[in-house]
């Protein structure tokens, strides 16, 4: 018996992977992944598809394991780009916190909650309610420079840094 269930695809740009039953796709070209640890910051596109440099051969438990769990604490910041009269911009900025313990090979996310916070930002939310402010602070600094046209370009998200730093003194 032959399957009718229609099948949503992420895929890249082009259409080579899209299926002809499709009921449509999704590009992740314009989601920039960010990981914040302790003492650094930087773009990881293995955040993607979970393989990032801190989640590889890691075997991920359950959420409600946290209150028992020793591990290092990250963040990744979902960040969509997007373009108005050709100029790039930061349209959605999004966060989930992540715990791994590299040594035992263990480590806490709750995937659902990171899946629904990088559609957040694929739509354009800018939410970093969860987001320490340390790291805020850090990710204004790291986004500055960054690409300083885009950050000049955003000004809806400088506003929203605005209001967390003010909120905060």
């Amino acid at each position: 018996m032959q399957n009718k269930f229609k099948e949503f695809t992420i895929v890249n740009v082009d259409n080579k992977h899209k299926k002809k039953n499709s009921l449509g796709s999704l590009s992740l070209d314009n989601v920039c992944p960010i990981l914040i640890g302790d003492e650094t910051i930087e773009v990881d596109l293995g955040l993607l598809h979970a393989k990032s440099s801190v989640e590889r051969g890691i075997r991920f438990l359950k959420e409600t394991d946290e209150e028992d769990f020793l591990g290092k604490e990250y963040w990744i910041v979902w960040l969509t780009i997007n373009y108005e009269e050709n100029k790039p911009f930061y349209f959605g900025l999004t966060c989930c916190k992540m715990i791994i313990d590299s040594l035992k090979r263990r480590g806490i996310k709750n995937l659902a909650f990171h899946v629904n916070q990088m559609d957040k930002s694929l739509k354009g939310k800018i939410d970093l309610s969860n987001l320490p402010l340390p790291k805020t602070k850090k990710l204004v600094t790291f986004l500055k420079n960054y690409n300083r046209d885009i950050w000049e370009n955003s000004q809806n998200l400088q506003q929203a840094f605005f209001n967390i730093l003010k909120e905060e003194v």
